[in-house]
This record gives structure tokens, sequence and C-alpha cells, in this order.
């Protein structure tokens, strides 16, 4: 039998063992493979305006992505590696040489690389076409694509997955240079010794974790920090997360299992024992991976949540934009399917600013209550005599500059009422203007400039009248279709790269607990075998693991989620929007897919240990 037949026939064996490591390669060569292929989409292109964003947006995720898959799959190795030690010692005593046992090993890497490929891309080309359907409709674009393939995109996919393996290959050949024969035989039993942690190592984790939450939470164009710091302080508070977690791993967690385990009256309950005993003696091993976990977890729950949110309230903003339809100034022109039509009167009038004059229009209050009967909206109580109505949509008393009197017909007129409800549409209008009592409009001497503004029904699918209007030559024409359009376009394409970045993160960090655990499994099926022979039941053993696991899966989880919470409610804060629905949807896929992984890997473990 050769090496290569003997390697096969190795991989064959162990394919529960490879099973999910396989798996997972091949979610991530569809996920790069489809990326691959919108960077190199000659259909995207069609997009027009937006193909620029998107092939960029596209070319950074595939490069983040070949970073992100040549860690994993080089991480995942090594955890398969160290679960042979026993094997390749026991090559080793049969005589087998060295460069023969790397060769073997780099066989199976080679097979399992070359199957993992194959599959990958064959379900890549189907996938890639689906996903990009997907993306079309997240976008709400009608373009009709058909059956895409990208000649670049394959060639692409192909040579970098073909040198990762070969890389991660000739890297575990390597490896069998540094064993020795007798640490191959006791590798199970070089463990390490139980940690102790200091209290005041704990306490300055928490601590600084806490300065990282407080300096995120600052508001952005108030504090003082933000100013003095500018783009250093995004850095800063990256690096204390990533430090506070390291310590809460590292010393936190280790004081809390330390003090958990000498209550008497919780340790000697069933396997309490056992278990804090066995998670304090893995710990130190588990640290950097839990820390590492927690910060991808926080990245992709942030990035996931917060797109997400931005795309969930899309089509609110664009509302909030462009009100009507259509608006335009100059004449009036007949658009169909109109619901209501208006003209608007706007004289325009300078005032001075914290920058210098700036220009403000003015409309009366009876068009202005008439703009807002035809979208439906309640009207305001009547103004007082004399009263003059600042409307800004967009006001934000951190930064925007409040306007407390202007000078209207030769005289002084104090702006006491603030209205953020606007009827007007921006790009054509502006986001500020003054509302004035009929009479008062009538005796300003500044000249008037007609608007018109159309309501429809529906503006998403009315593409093809706004192109006809804007073929017009219409001054300052704004459509709600265009905008509406071109920010789905963006925010849709956002939203596919950020949850399927965040579902390859998922995954991948998903597989690495599960390599970890089970590789863990193998060292510690003598230890349950010695359980279950004095007696310990299989449902206390059965506890027991499932406590275990769960600490180690939900820790960098719950600190994931803890630092994404933070970091969403700063990005929400700055934007004055509400993320509470959105991202507790998104938190609640990841955690569910998460929980899946958990399952898997205490059935997978329970079977191992038995």
């Amino acid at each position: 039998m050769t090496l290569f037949e003997l390697a096969k026939k190795n991989v064959v064996r162990n394919l529960s063992r490879y099973a999910l490591y396989v798996g997972t390669t091949i979610f991530s060569i569809v996920i790069y493979f489809t990326f691959a292929t919108l960077k190199h989409s000659h259909e995207i292109s069609a997009l027009a305006e937006t193909s620029k964003k998107i092939s960029g947006l596209m070319s950074t995720s595939t490069f983040i992505l070949m970073l992100f898959f040549a860690l994993f799959i080089a991480y995942s190795n090594a955890f398969f590696l160290r679960g042979r030690k026993r094997e390749v010692g026991l090559y080793s005593l049969l005589g087998v040489r060295k460069k023969q046992i790397g060769l073997l090993l780099l066989f199976e890497n080679i097979v399992i690389g070359a199957v993992s490929l194959v599959i990958g891309i064959i379900l890549g080309i189907f996938g890639a076409n689906a996903l990009l359907q997907l993306l079309m409709r997240l976008m709400d674009s009608d373009l009709n694509i058909g059956f895409a393939f990208s000649a670049s995109a394959f060639i692409e996919t192909f040579l970098v997955f073909l040198a990762i393996f070969l890389f991660t290959s000739f890297q575990g050949y390597r490896v069998i240079y540094r064993f020795k024969l007798i640490d191959l035989f006791h590798a199970d039993k070089s463990g390490e010794g139980v940690p102790t942690a200091k209290g005041w190592v704990a306490l300055t984790g928490i601590l600084t974790i806490g300065v990282a939450y407080w300096l995120a939470l600052q508001d952005l164009m108030t504090s003082s920090l933000w100013k003095t710091l500018g783009l250093a302080m995004p850095l800063l508070i990256i690096g204390l997360s990533v430090i506070g977690s390291a310590l809460l791993f590292h010393s936190v967690l280790i004081f809390a299992l330390t003090w958990l385990k000498g209550k008497e009256h919780w340790s000697w309950k069933r396997l309490n024992l056992l278990t804090t005993s066995q998670l304090l003696y893995r710990i130190r091993g588990n640290a950097k991976t839990l820390t590492l976990i927690s910060i991808i977890s926080a990245t992709a729950i942030t990035a996931g949540g917060a797109i997400f949110s931005v795309y969930y309230y899309a089509e609110e903003n664009v509302a909030s934009y462009t009100p009507y339809t259509y608006a335009w100034k100059g004449e009036a022109v007949e658009v169909n399917g109109a619901t209501f039509e208006s003209s608007v009167e706007q004289k325009t009038i300078r005032t001075e600013a914290q920058y210098g004059e700036s220009e403000l229009g003015v409309i009366d209050e009876s068009t202005y209550r008439h703009l807002l009967q035809g979208l439906g909206v309640a009207e305001p109580a009547p103004f007082k005599q004399g009263e003059v109505v600042w409307v800004d949509p967009f006001y934000d008393e951190r930064y925007s500059e409040d306007l407390e009197s202007v000078e209207l017909s030769g005289q002084t007129v104090d702006l006491s009422t603030r209205l953020e409800e606007s009827p007007l549409n921006v790009m054509t209008f502006g986001g500020s203007f003054l509302v004035v009592a009929d009479d008062m409009f009538k005796t300003m001497t500044e000249p008037s400039e007609t608007y018109h503004v159309t309501l429809t029904e529906s503006f998403k699918n009315q593409r093809d009248q706004s192109e006809r209007l804007a073929g017009l030559g219409l001054e300052s024409f704004s459509s709600a279709p265009d905008v509406y359009a071109e920010t789905m376009a963006v925010n849709g394409a956002l939203l596919f790269v950020g949850t399927f970045l965040g579902l390859v993160f998922l995954v991948a960090t998903g597989s690495v607990i599960y390599f970890k655990t089970m590789t863990e499994a193998e060292d510690d099926r003598a230890k349950y075998t010695i359980l279950q022979k004095i007696g310990i039941s299989d449902r206390d053993v059965r506890r027991t693991v499932r406590q275990q696991i769960l600490v180690v899966f939900l820790a960098p989880f719950a600190l994931g989620i803890l630092h994404a919470t933070v970091a969403l409610i700063a990005f929400s804060n700055l934007l004055s929007m509400n993320f509470t629905i959105p991202v507790l949807v998104w938190m609640g896929v990841y955690t569910t897919i998460y929980a899946v992984y958990y399952g898997i890997t205490v059935r997978r473990f329970m079977t191992a240990v038995r």
C-alpha cells in the first residue's frame, strides 16, 4: 500500500472527525467564490453609479475573507495534528521515517483540500447565482442577470484556496520534525497546572473594559476627549477592549471559578467540583482562543447589527428626505398617477449664521398646512399672532446652530417655535425653512420662486416616470424613486456583505471552539471512563459535559454581545436612531446559529468520551 492510498484510507476512516471542518471549508469557498463573482461580474456594472461602490466593496471583502480563511484553515489543521500525536508516535515506533510520516499528512491535507475545493467551487457556481439574486432583492433592483459565471472568479478562487491548502499541508509536514517520540505518546498527559488569579489583576480587567465602554459612549460631537484624540479614540477603545477581554479570561474567569470551587455547599453537589476543576485546568490553554472569539463575535455582531439597522429604516429615511414623490422648480408638468399636486411659492432671506451668512426659505402658513394635509400628517396647533415657526427636520442640539431671531420685512422676529416634521423635499427646498403668517408673507419684498410637488400612491416602481421627468431638464428636481433606488442599492449591498461576512466569522469561530473541545475530548476519554466505572450515572456525566462546554461557548459569546451592545448604542446615539428591533433580530439569528454549534459539540463530545 502506498502512502497516498494510506492517506485516502485515513481520510475515509476519520471522516466523522473532518466532517465539520470540510463543511466549514466548503461554505467558505462558496462565499469566497460568490464575492469574487460579484467583484468580476459585468452584470453589476449595469448598476451605473453604484457599480464602482459595489465593486470596491466586494474587492475589500474578498481580501478580508482570504486572510480570515488562511488563518482559520491553519488554526484548524493545528488542532487536527495535535489530536493525532499518538498515531504519529505509533508510526515512528513501527520504524516509519519522519519524512514518510510528513508525506502521509501532506497527502491527507491535499486530499481533504482537493475534495473541499472541488465541491466548494461546484456549489459556488450555483450558489453564487442564488446569492446574486438575493443581492438584487436586497437592493430592490429589477435587473435581470440570468445565469452568471465568471472565469476570473473561478481562477481566483481556485488559486487562493490551492495556495492556502498547500501552505498548511507543508506546514504540517515541517511540524513532524519537531516532535519527539516520548512527547508524542505522552501528549495527552502534558496538561497545564491549575492556574491562579490575583484579585488586583481581575479588578484591572474589569476596570479596563469599563473605561473602554465609558469612552465608547462619549458623545462624538460634544466630548472633549474625541476632540483631543480624534481618530486615535477608536483605536484606544478597541485596544482597551482587547486588553480587558484578555484579562477577563486570564484572571476574572479564573478568579470566579476558584471562588465557586471554594463554596463547599455548591462544589460538593454532584460533579460540580469536577466541572470547575476541569475548567480551571484547561483555562490557560483556552484564554487566547476565547479572547479572539469574543473580539471576532463583537466585530461581526456590531457590523451586522449596524448595517441591518440602517437597511431596516431605509424606506423611512427616504420618506423623511423626500416626503413628496416629485418636486421641482419652474413650470408645472403632467405626472401620471398623481394623487395630490400643489404649487409652492417660496421666498428666500439671508440670515447671520455662525460661519457667515446663510440663505433660508420662507413659505406662508396656508401653503404649509395644505402640504401637510396632502401627506396626511397631523397639523400643528394654530400659530399665535405674528408667530414665525422654524421647521428643521434634521435639527440636533449637539451640532445644529440655534436660530433665535431673524429679520423679516425690516423687523426682527423671534423664533420661539421649532418643528421637526417637514413636508418639503430636502434636495429641492433645502432642509430648513420658516413658516410665517399669510399677511406677513405678502408684505415681504424678497422675490418669490414657484415650485411644484406631486404625490403618487407608490414611488418604488416609478423609475421610468422618474427618468422621463428628469429628462425634461426640470430645475432642482428631486425624485423619491431615485433616492429610494440609490439608497437600497448601497444599503442592500452593505447588508449582503455584512451578513455573509458575519456568517463566515460565526461559522469559523463556532468551528474553532468545536475543534478545540473535541481535541480535549480525546484527552478526557480515560477520565470519563473511570467515572462511569465507579458508578457515576450517564446523566451526571452528560450534565458536567454540558456545563463545561457551555462555559467555553457562552463566555466569549456573552462578552462579544456585551461589546457589540455598547458599540451599537454609541452608533445609534450618533445617528439619533433607535436600533432596538433590528439589532435584537440580528442578535437572535446569531444566537440561534451559535446554539446549534453548542448542541452539535455536546453531542459529539459525549460520543467521543463514551
